[in-house]
């Protein structure tokens, strides 16, 4: 953004403005960084570097501001109508009040508004142009990925380093997502990511379905378990999946022996007409759950009873939806309800399924030692 700046106002007149929520002094903004680029691109003989400003020789001029307070500043919202570009740092930091004031100060024809941000909060002001953007705005998510340089740097054990031992903080550190209420997780610090390979000693493969309804995904998954640790090796997860391609979308997440159809799979009863299809198709060892009240916080339960949950990198929605499987919170108080929300837990539901018998099992034994100590 500096860099795109700087060559602007190096080329003709502009009026720029480097804002951000809070600045007491200049120290604060990105003063010294627009200095630091100048150097870099060498275009020290085109621009004027003062205490408090930075002006270009063609009269191009860039202005550093604080936006707390402003809306109430008369004169210091004068002194804004004439900005050609706004450029809005650590924009995940604005008020809701500032960005109320900002957006229709900003008004010169044909002038813009950049925002720079690291999402922190889903309920964050400037976060919404994220999730519901003007019509004519223009969204680039930039992450580690998008650097040609990255893999000649330290970085990428640093970054597969945190994915293995915290993958929420991965996340939002990485990936540019934001942050989640941990206590709202399902399956807070309950799960890890790491490369393996199934050993012969462990319980397994079982599989799950769960059938996709409208904007839902079909997804599949084996799983294996082994001393109290759960381990996801494969998935398939796919919107829109025709019921007729349904086989091959399974067939494609196992493509080494045994095959997904060779393996007891176990599936979401809702959709026996799926069921029938695929049994009919190669899926013979294909059969409904039966579920039974409470099945759903059993499952949950059984899944906190592992002493960890291990998922294969290639993954990578089982990684997604354990980060955002949650609880309700109460918007009020901020508690943490006994009620699941029903959205980023189909991989979950397949994996329940999967482990039916033994979560079924696990309940029932549950309840006699309730019996018998009554």
């Amino acid at each position: 953004m500096a860099r795109m700046l700087l060559v602007r106002a190096a080329q003709s007149r502009v009026r720029i403005l480097c804002a951000r929520e809070l600045q007491n002094s200049i120290q604060d903004s990105v003063h010294q960084l627009l200095s630091d680029q100048i150097a870099s691109l060498k275009l020290t003989g085109a621009f004027m570097i003062q205490e408090s400003k930075i002006t270009s020789h063609c009269g191009s001029e860039f202005l550093f501001k604080g936006l707390k307070g402003i809306k109430n500043n008369a004169q210091a919202i004068k002194s804004l109508e004439g900005i050609d570009i706004c450029w809005v740092e650590e924009g995940q930091a604005i008020s809701q009040a500032s960005w109320e004031t900002l957006v229709p100060t900003i008004r010169k024809p044909g002038s813009e508004i950049w925002i720079t941000m690291n999402p922190d909060q889903e309920s964050d002001a400037v976060y919404q142009l994220v999730r519901n953007p003007p019509d004519d705005a223009i969204i680039r998510r930039v992450n580690w990925n998008d650097n040609p340089w990255f893999a000649d740097t330290s970085l990428p054990a640093e970054r597969e380093w945190l994915l293995r031992t915290d993958p929420d903080a991965y996340a939002h550190v990485w990936e540019g997502e934001c942050r989640q209420t941990s206590d709202a997780q399902v399956l807070r610090n309950k799960y890890s990511v790491q490369n393996f390979t199934p050993m012969d000693d462990w319980d397994g493969p079982y599989q799950g379905a769960d059938w996709g309804f409208a904007s839902d995904p079909t997804a599949f998954v084996r799983v294996w378990l082994h001393e109290r640790r759960l381990y996801i090796e494969r998935e398939a997860y796919q919107v829109g999946c025709e019921i007729d391609a349904t086989a091959a979308l399974f067939d494609a997440a196992v493509p080494t022996a045994p095959s997904a159809r060779e393996i007891a799979t176990r599936a979401d009863s809702a959709r026996p007409e799926t069921i029938s299809y695929l049994q009919r198709h190669g899926y013979s060892r294909l059969h409904a759950v039966q579920k039974w009240p409470g099945s759903v916080e059993d499952g949950v339960a059984y899944l906190r009873s592992m002493d960890q949950i291990i998922i294969h990198p290639r993954c990578t929605h089982a990684i997604e939806e354990a980060r955002l499987w949650s609880y309700k919170v109460d918007r009020q108080s901020g508690d943490v309800l006994p009620e699941l929300v029903d959205k980023n837990n189909h991989i979950w539901d397949a994996v329940r399924y999967a482990l039916a018998p033994m979560i079924r099992q696990r309940d029932s034994g549950a309840a006699a030692v309730r019996i018998q100590g009554l």
